[in-house]
């Protein structure tokens, strides 16, 4: 009998279904058939029976869209109003892969510009590049496999997807509906290794063309380290965000986005805002509205639909968020301006520090936690020096009503995307999305991997004259 893996939702503890623990041997045939279909080009889908099983799957999102949110909610202890947008993106992100694969070409090469090239024309058409590995992320369940997956599946790549074990339901269900929209089974497969070293196994295997990895940078980059020759890779990790607010910011603005970009699922997101850099003529009103806007969100049941922040995504890791406040409030730490408590369920209050010391886990590591730090500046550099001295760098973010002040952040700040009187988790998926430095390598979002999951192939035709 097969070994299973039971996922228990972080809220309630309660059972949400079984997955099977998948051995070599089973890794091995799914590898086995994803590299055959790849190699036998006659196996490969055209782009109208692609096209027109994306354009199934989008019917079939939109149908079960309030279920796969509730499922998503439970499984992953993201609130059910969130969970909701999640899966809206998740459907538009399909409806933005269809785009790409419809208007995408190559294109024509320039030749007869010399004597020797006299007489050729050249072209590029796309192919898939082979087999693609997908390692996930628990954060946003469905949604992050729409971005691994589907592009696969659009460009006509086998894809193995890995999701994480603390919510795999989420994507069992996404290629159980791919594969209901007409995608044969053996071009799109969920894994689940009985082990570890099985997954290592699976992404640096010489027949893996393409690793997408999101996760912690710590197994990210070992995992890169050990890639097959010519194996291509994206990895998305994590960052510590900055967000600065300038002395004449809008602060309601500016404490509504902090309240939201920083609490949004309990802080588990890899660009939440943790940073908060306030400029001193303004801090002692930014951190009374903010403390007024963090105890008045509703933390709770996830599938609640009132529900602003839920639970973590285990136990260890409320334990862990709590040890970092204390750390970070003890002697001659930061002021604990609100939270700072563990809750029941899995649950931590949603917490705001003031000026941490700079050397404290809080002002140095992603925290994945509900916890926002606020530090004060009296010269705007300074804040900008503050925000680029970690050796991770994602996205960043202003609040000012200067043009002057957002262009000097946007120029010396180290990211990837500065957002303008915005938080800094905003995204759309069709925008580029990528870490720097230790936050990742490659560029998401899903037109750029379906860019990465793709070779030009040139002809070049020679005429005899």
């Amino acid at each position: 009998m097969d070994k299973q893996h039971s996922v228990t939702a972080p809220y309630s503890g309660e059972v949400l279904g079984d997955v099977p623990l998948h051995n070599a041997d089973q890794i091995e045939q799914m590898l086995s058939e994803a590299y055959g279909l790849f190699r036998d080009r006659n196996s490969w889908l055209p782009l109208h029976e692609r096209v027109a099983i994306l354009e199934r799957l989008v019917e079939l999102m939109v149908e079960q869209r309030d279920t796969l949110a509730m499922q998503a909610a439970k499984e992953g202890g993201k609130p059910l109003q969130d969970s909701l947008v999640e899966v809206d993106r998740g459907i538009d992100g399909v409806r933005l892969a269809i785009e790409c694969i419809r208007s995408e070409a190559g294109e024509v090469i320039p030749t007869g510009g010399t004597a020797g090239s006299a007489n050729r024309m050249a072209f590029t058409q796309k192919e898939p590049i082979g087999v693609v590995v997908a390692v996930s992320a628990f954060n946003h369940p469905l949604n992050l496999i729409v971005h691994q997956v589907v592009p696969a599946v659009a460009v006509g790549c086998p894809v193995i997807v890995k999701p994480s074990l603390d919510t795999p339901l989420s994507c069992r269900s996404l290629v159980e509906l791919l594969h209901k929209a007409g995608l044969p089974e053996p071009w799109c497969r969920t894994v689940s290794p009985q082990e570890t070293r099985l997954t290592e196994a699976l992404v640096t295997d010489p027949r893996t063309s393409f690793f997408s990895f999101i996760g912690s940078a710590r197994v990210g980059w070992m995992l890169r380290s050990k890639l097959a020759p010519g194996t291509r890779c994206a990895l998305e990790h994590g960052g510590v965000a900055p967000l600065i607010v300038a002395k004449d910011a809008d602060l309601e603005r500016a404490v509504a986005a902090v309240a939201k970009g920083g609490f949004y699922h309990a802080g588990q997101v890899c660009v939440s805002v943790q940073r908060v850099f306030v400029h001193t003529a303004i801090v002692e009103e930014f951190n009374q509205r903010l403390v007024a806007a963090t105890r008045s969100l509703a933390v709770g049941d996830p599938a609640d639909i009132a529900t602003e922040v839920g639970p973590l995504i285990r136990p260890v890791e409320v334990e862990r968020v709590a040890d970092w406040v204390n750390e970070a409030t003890g002697e001659e730490g930061g002021e604990l301006l609100c939270g700072g408590k563990q809750l029941p369920n899995n649950c931590y209050e949603p917490t705001v520090i003031f000026n941490p010391p700079e050397d404290a886990k809080l002002s140095q590591q992603e925290v994945f936690g509900p916890v926002v730090c606020v530090y004060s500046y009296d010269d705007l550099q300074t804040a900008i020096d503050q925000a680029n001295a970690l050796p991770v760098a994602f996205q960043a973010a202003v609040f000012t009503e200067s043009i002057n002040t957002a262009m000097k952040v946007y120029r010396n700040i180290d990211a990837s995307a500065v957002m303008l009187n915005d938080h800094t988790a905003f995204r759309v998926d069709g925008m580029p999305f990528a870490g720097l430095r230790q936050s990742g390598l490659g560029v998401g979002g899903i037109p750029h991997t379906i860019e990465d999951m793709q070779i030009e192939k040139m002809l070049v035709m020679h005429e005899p004259r």
